[in-house]
């Protein structure tokens, strides 16, 4: 009688367990430390470093893909692009591409990663599963920041040197091509799309501003004035429910919180240390220091700095580094 009862529990517990949904995997944050050559890993939910992954030389562009359950990183120093398995976190592909690969961003449909080849002037553009090259785009003078539309169809580029954005359509056939130019302030670096109200910024170093660009009109239609030499913008919205634009500022050791409708300057944010990337998940936004070797996490709604999460050396961080 007792081992039947104990079978029947077994049975039971065993049903039950099948009954439960999975456990939800923890958010990750994948920044790339450019000074030892790896990706540190970090679980936003016990915000702690929990992997670290050896990639090429000097990483600096981050892209993780929720749709090709990958990260992919850009390492100037040895021209490679490295493609990491979320779920494993292991290297799982190696490919030399262009002459300086700086910028990379995922398709939303997982089917590309596009990459801006600094030395090269060129947008090159991967299969996301081999690492395969597509096809080139020629570019400007020393590409940069890359955002995707949402629909995968539309590449923004900024062309640093060139004090402009390049508009390429990668949908059509055979080959892809520019069909527009804006022109925007002095250097842009980082781009960030604002797929709710229609907009790209685009952040120019040389200038200390955000240019605004309205992608219906394809023209800008405003600047915002930031800190020194800004670097990365993330949208995050507050327990408040009110959306805010944050923006880093490499040399004045920044961060700017602007309302992402208005576009009002709501405060500056002191105390980093040469803030590079930054993303944000729920109420919270991730500011790499480059010159601190951490990631601050900040309250989106206060701005206010909750904790301090040491990183690899020089971490950079340039782009979408947070993966579900």
């Amino acid at each position: 009688m007792r081992a039947t009862h104990w079978r029947s529990l077994l049975a039971a517990a065993a049903l039950l367990c099948a009954a439960l949904p999975p456990a939800a995997a923890s958010a990750l944050a994948w920044i790339t430390n450019q000074g030892s050559h790896d990706v540190s890993v970090v679980d936003l939910d016990s915000e702690a470093v929990v992997a670290t992954v050896p990639v090429g030389r000097s990483p600096a562009g981050v892209a993780a893909s929720a749709a090709a359950h990958r990260v992919y990183v850009t390492n100037p120093g040895s021209n490679e692009i490295t493609a990491i398995d979320v779920a494993t976190r292991r290297v799982v592909a190696t490919a030399i591409v262009g002459q300086g690969a700086v910028g990379i961003e995922a398709a939303p449909d997982g089917r590309r990663v596009y990459v801006s080849d600094w030395f090269g002037a060129q947008l090159i553009a991967l299969d996301a599963k081999t690492l395969k090259p597509l096809f080139t785009v020629p570019l400007g003078a020393s590409p940069a920041g890359i955002a995707v539309s949402p629909d995968s169809r539309t590449v923004y580029v900024a062309e640093r040197d060139d004090n402009r954005i390049a508009v390429i359509d990668v949908a059509r056939k055979p080959h892809a091509r520019i069909v527009k130019r804006i022109q925007v302030g002095e250097h842009p670096f980082g781009l960030l799309l604002d797929t709710k109200r229609r907009r790209l910024y685009s952040l120019d170093v040389y200038a200390d501003r955000l240019t605004v660009i309205d992608l219906r009109q394809q023209r800008v239609t405003g600047t915002v004035p930031v800190g020194k030499a800004p670097y990365g913008a993330v949208l995050a919205k507050g327990s408040d429910g009110r959306e805010r634009l944050f923006v880093t500022n490499q040399r004045s050791d920044t961060v700017s919180v602007i309302d992402a409708q208005s576009l009002q300057t709501l405060a500056t944010l002191p105390g980093f240390g040469f803030p590079e990337g930054i993303d944000a998940r729920g109420d919270a936004v991730y500011v790499v220091n480059w010159m601190d070797d951490e990631l601050q996490v900040l309250d989106a709604t206060t701005g206010e700095k909750r904790r301090r999460i040491p990183l690899g050396s020089n971490p950079r961080g340039f782009g979408a580094f947070i993966g579900e």
